[in-house]
């Protein structure tokens, strides 16, 4: 009997999709089991709720690893039940049918475009949500309220205004060694400068404490003013000074491009980590369609050993591409390659090496 394309479709679909969710649920289970024996003891000691640890901490853990790791468990996937398929003769029963391999892989390249989506909806639409929550919780019982300091913070904060500041503690929210400068036609026509500026957040401002405000004139009388307390509105917040670890996971797209423009404009050089952030997401979820054109490229073959060398083969390709994808983040932070192209590298390399083993793969 001859077999139907669109039987052998769902069919291979099927197997896919189930598969893949299926190891998803495997290694996400271990993956938490693990985890709460590593943090149990941050759970107690900083009494953490049952239901907060449930909800909003592994519930909201479960997509971020998800995504993190589906190059993984595509490949994984892949190999599994392709080489289970080659070991039974199905893949040869297939093409004795009059099936091309190239007609085998459309039900192949269906499962990973369902995949790809799936990643790339969970990037856009439901990780940054639930990073937000997921952060939250490890900030107040895992990691603590942990404050930070930064130094020598140079920002242009709006057209021709510059901010200068020595040190920020997050610890009482007071910037060390402010100044702001003004700046028009390329000459400086305003200099403030103050010893501390503390942030109000009553008020929104800033209360800077014994300043001094030098306005240059053309002439040779420039004017001075100065005193032990100002209140001042600029175009700069507490956060700007600062980001938080894993702050731009929780920003939706919309407001992770509005950041990149606020950083670009001020000349922030943690505009790289929301770049790597921003191209990462949209990078992550086509590897789907690599991983599974390599995958059944490596294990449309019977072999004598069975599947456990292709699983093997494919457990250190697919780590090998993660591993690969998080190094080319070092190209954008040495300023070697510009992020839309460097968080894409890894993509590229993998696409030759599977169009070859495609190339070479038995028809």
């Amino acid at each position: 009997m001859e077999l139907k394309p669109r039987l052998l479709d769902l069919y291979i679909i099927k197997k896919f999709i189930f598969t893949f969710f299926i190891a998803l649920l495997l290694i996400i289970g271990i993956v938490i089991i693990f985890d709460i024996s590593e943090k149990i003891d941050d759970f107690v000691s900083n009494e953490a709720p049952i239901k907060a640890i449930i909800f909003d901490y592994y519930l909201n853990f479960i997509p971020y690893f998800m995504n993190m790791f589906s190059p993984l468990f595509v490949f994984i996937t892949v190999i599994f039940f392709t080489s289970k398929m080659a070991s039974n003769s199905e893949i040869v029963a297939i093409l004795s049918c009059g099936i091309s391999f190239h007609r085998m892989m459309v039900p192949y390249i269906v499962s990973a475009t369902f995949i790809a989506l799936f990643s790339l909806s969970l990037n856009l639409f439901v990780i940054p949500q639930s990073n937000a929550t997921r952060v939250e919780f490890e900030s107040k019982y895992i990691k603590g309220h942990s404050k930070k300091t930064a130094r020598n913070i140079h920002y242009q904060i709006a057209p021709g205004q510059f901010v200068y500041v020595e040190s920020f503690s997050s610890w009482n929210n007071t910037a060390y060694r402010f100044t702001l400068e003004e700046i028009r036609d390329n000459k400086l026509v305003s200099k403030l400068s103050a010893e501390t500026a503390v942030w109000d957040s009553t008020a929104a401002c800033w209360k800077l404490r014994k300043y001094f405000i030098r306005d240059y004139t053309s002439a040779l009388g420039d004017q001075v003013r100065s005193g032990s307390q100002l209140d001042t509105v600029i175009d700069l917040s507490v956060k700007d000074l600062y980001i938080q670890e894993g702050e731009v996971e929780t920003l939706s797209y919309k407001k992770l491009n509005e950041m990149i423009d606020i950083q670009k404009m001020r000349g922030d050089a943690n505009v790289k980590v929301a770049l790597i952030e921003k191209h990462t997401r949209f990078a992550l979820p086509f590897s789907a369609f690599i991983l599974t054109i390599m995958g059944v490229a490596l294990s449309s073959k019977k072999r004598r050993g069975g599947i456990g060398w292709n699983i093997g083969i494919g457990i250190a390709l697919s780590f090998s591409y993660i591993l690969f994808l998080r190094f080319s983040q070092m190209f954008v932070y040495t300023d070697f390659l510009p992020p839309g192209i460097a968080l894409w590298v890894p993509n590229i390399l993998f696409a030759f090496i599977a169009g070859f083993l495609y190339k070479i793969a038995p028809k």
